[in-house]
């Protein structure tokens, strides 16, 4: 998250103060991303610093004020007009569960998943329920236009992200239990010829026959999950 967009966005409606700013940034976005004063005064001193704002005297409460300056104006412009970049894409806490949780002792990764898909069902029903209270109050008039619409479109994301997030949990435990599946029927392929019969290696129909009835029980056992 570009915190130093946001604040740079917010001070292009004119002169504010750190606390201001901090307001009216959780205010736009729905508190989704707080943020504390400390860390609005720290971007905007390196905001300072590279010449993006520049002290505007107080306001009557004695509160320092910043404002935008050109150099900031030009880029606050190339940020809305570039892609978010994704060559480096944030952790995600979830992801590297999953990929710690593959193999590690006495953990059931199909539990962990679905612990998971139960939290993020319960999140995107709530993220619903305030988007029907946003579109509500957009609909009805009492909205503050602005700050409402903007925080209908981060809600909106998050239910996206959301559904997104289920569909995956949902696809990695079926490939779960299909890699489950393939490893049993060949770890059974490979000790079937380790055990030949005294006669000699076994007729070729009952070679065929172990991987046809694993790959059966695949099917079936991935249907049922």
């Amino acid at each position: 998250m570009s915190i130093r967009h946001g604040l740079l966005a917010l001070l292009e409606r004119g002169p504010r103060y750190g606390s201001q700013l901090r307001t009216e940034f959780e205010s736009r976005t729905g508190s989704t991303w707080p943020l504390n004063v400390g860390q609005v005064y720290t971007t905007l001193a390196r905001l300072e610093r590279d010449g993006l704002v520049a002290p505007d005297g107080e306001d009557a409460a004695g509160h320092t004020l910043y404002a935008i300056t050109g150099p900031g104006r030009t880029e606050l412009r190339a940020w809305y007009e570039r892609p978010v970049d994704r060559t480096n894409p944030p952790r995600d806490e979830l992801a590297i569960k999953l990929a710690m949780a593959v193999g590690a002792p006495g953990v059931d990764i199909r539990a962990v998943i679905q612990s998971q898909r139960h939290a993020t069902l319960k999140a995107m029903q709530d993220y619903t329920r305030l988007k029907a209270r946003a579109l509500a109050a957009i609909e009805s008039g009492q909205a503050r236009e602005r700050d409402d619409v903007a925080w209908l479109l981060v809600l909106e994301q998050l239910i996206f992200q959301t559904e997104a997030e289920a569909r995956w949990l949902d696809h990695s435990e079926s490939r779960l239990v299909r890699l489950a599946a393939l490893t049993a029927t060949g770890t059974g392929a490979a000790a079937a010829p380790a055990a030949p019969a005294p006669d000699g290696p076994p007729p070729p129909q009952a070679a065929a026959t172990g991987p046809t009835t694993g790959t059966a029980g695949t099917a079936a056992r991935t249907r049922r999950g």
